[in-house]
């Protein structure tokens, strides 16, 4: 567990505590009583069940060109699941397309409350990977991941199951983000998988977040940071709301070369974040435990479309370019 309150200061003890914890678990609980006092914290979580009452027939609008970027549920094997994506979520012109969408006459205090959250953990994502940057000493490179960064915020209602129904709210999986941060609201239920096989139930102090390493994270270090399978078990009789924020890249990632040498050769080719996401959409070993990116983009593979950066730079495309 890390107190970002103690550890903002970017120190090199705290850095590589950071980094340590996402090479070995490939997660931890960051700590933000400071940031989010508990009324906050409920204020956005009350906006979810709003948001979930609403008709199927309003929430299948929200749609994306981009693979998990919209509505997501009435899915026959994981029936507890529904699921919103809320794109470029730290910008009021995002959060408010969204809105717009699901209440046209408007809902300020939605937005308001919404976009105030995800500014909040934006930050929280942002001290982080800085701090990883920072342990790797590669620091001169985070000014373009700035430039390319781009936050998907996901809200998540799994509703209990019954008698006959399975407890799996979701299966076992890997983010495909670079850094994904959760948190949920009293009801537990997510587990992540350590290295050696087993399973343990995530438990969330007040006011906490779990940051998470996603599998762009993982090739970017080239293999160094772990991306954690994790699931939801659905116990008891109340619903599980949660909240995840999905880093994204609008440009081709690829692994420093200070993070190549005679120990640790090169393993993932220059590849494109959200190439990725849709060569996950179409796999039809979706559901697998094995490892996507390394078939995707890893050194040996011929499935990823990459470019020719032969150093660490996590460029932007031009907006033009509709990427």
């Amino acid at each position: 567990m890390v107190d970002m309150k103690q550890n903002t200061d970017l120190g090199v003890s705290a850095c590589n505590e950071v980094r340590h914890a996402l090479e070995e678990y490939g997660c931890f609980l960051v700590v933000c009583d400071h940031m989010m006092n508990e009324e906050v914290n409920m204020e956005t979580f009350d906006c979810l069940k709003t948001l979930f009452d609403l008709p199927i027939e309003t929430k299948v609008k929200n749609t994306s060109n981009k693979a998990y970027h919209g509505y997501v549920g009435q899915i026959p094997f994981l029936p507890l699941l529904e699921s919103l994506g809320i794109e470029n979520a730290t910008s009021v012109h995002g959060v408010n397309s969204f809105a717009n969408l699901m209440w046209p006459s408007g809902n300020d205090s939605f937005c308001k409350t919404i976009h105030s959250y995800a500014k909040l953990v934006s930050e929280i994502e942002e001290t982080v990977r800085k701090m990883v940057f920072e342990s790797y000493g590669v620091q001169k490179y985070h000014e373009s991941y700035n430039e390319s960064v781009t936050y998907l915020l996901r809200v998540m209602k799994y509703r209990t199951p019954t008698a006959n129904e399975t407890k799996m709210g979701s299966i076992s999986h890997t983010d495909k983000s670079f850094i994904s941060i959760l948190s949920q609201h009293q009801v537990k239920g997510l587990e992540v998988k350590t290295k050696d096989n087993n399973w343990i139930p995530v438990e969330y102090p007040p006011c906490s977040f779990l940051v998470m390493a996603g599998d762009a994270f993982k090739a970017w270090s080239n293999d160094r940071v772990h991306s954690p399978y994790h699931r939801v078990v659905m116990e008891g009789d109340e619903c599980r709301y949660s909240v995840g924020l999905f880093t994204y890249h609008k440009g081709m990632i690829s692994v420093p070369e200070e993070l190549i040498d005679d120990e640790h050769l090169r393993k993932y080719k220059p590849f494109d974040h959200f190439g990725y996401l849709d060569f996950y959409d179409k796999d039809s070993l979706f559901d697998k435990e094995y490892c996507h990116i390394k078939s995707f983009c890893g050194e040996g593979m011929s499935s990823s479309p990459i470019g020719s950066h032969a150093y660490l730079k996590i460029e932007a495309f031009d907006q033009d370019a509709g990427s």
